[in-house]
């Protein structure tokens, strides 16, 4: 990008305390990740009449709490990080990023700080159609520049494939471990269900309501104890995989 972004003490990165609120202020490579992972949301959304987006709150099994999320899109990246199992954090809205580039202040609140255990992961949210905008392409290249800079790695969400999206949302409903019964899902781990259809290990536990039996073997789906192929649709006739 033309002139680039300016020295690195010019760049700062402003982020709110969990337990306070209050407002911290540092140099973008002095702020510890630490300190970012435990970070409130910058900013809260708000409902309007005729907001052409829709806001909320997602409960995440990741992090044990509600996350929020200002779009539908953004809602199907959370389920997505989620969903993998790699992901140990996530943060909304983390921080806001102030840098000068091309001799002018520019700033920006990410979406996302997942952290994962390859490291942290800075994510922004936005509709494919909406990258060839020159403002949006120009802000997430010098917001990518700065986050490879610390070694992180920087990543632009846009729409999932909608088969996974479907498969995902529809175990998410599976994620809250405390409503499965442990001997039930020890039962189940014993079982070898590797290559069975879905139809078939619902029926692996006689003794068992089958209601029962098929929620805890979407529990194990959800947390990747068993495995799926995503990119068919979640039927009876999917088969299982043990993971490795």
């Amino acid at each position: 990008m033309g002139g680039g972004v300016g020295r690195a003490t010019d760049v700062v990165v402003s982020y709110r305390r969990l337990d306070d609120l209050n407002e911290v202020t540092g140099g973008w490579f002095a702020v510890g990740i630490g300190e970012l992972e435990d970070a409130a949301a910058w900013r809260t959304f708000r409902w309007c009449h005729g907001q052409r987006h829709y806001s909320g709150t997602y409960w995440s099994s990741t992090v044990g709490g509600h996350i929020i999320y200002e779009s539908r899109l953004e809602l199907a990246h959370l389920l997505f990080s989620d969903f993998d199992m790699g992901v140990r954090q996530i943060v909304a809205q983390p921080f806001l990023l102030r840098a000068s580039v091309d001799g002018k202040l520019r700033k920006h609140i990410p979406d996302y700080l997942l952290i994962t255990d390859t490291g942290p992961v800075v994510v922004d949210v936005k509709p494919a159609r909406r990258l060839t905008d020159p403002k949006v392409a120009f802000t997430f290249e010098w917001t990518r520049e700065l986050v490879e800079a610390r070694g992180w790695r920087y990543e632009v969400a846009t729409e999932p494939v909608a088969v996974e999206l479907a498969n995902v949302r529809f175990l998410a409903g599976y994620r809250r471990g405390w409503l499965f019964r442990s001997e039930l899902l020890a039962q189940l781990q014993e079982k070898d269900l590797d290559g069975s259809l879905l139809v078939d290990a619902i029926r692996c536990l006689p003794a068992e309501p089958v209601h029962h039996v098929r929620s805890a073997l979407l529990h194990l789906l959800w947390r990747q104890e068993l495995l799926i192929d995503l990119s068919e649709p979640l039927s009876g006739r999917t088969e299982l995989r043990r993971a490795a």
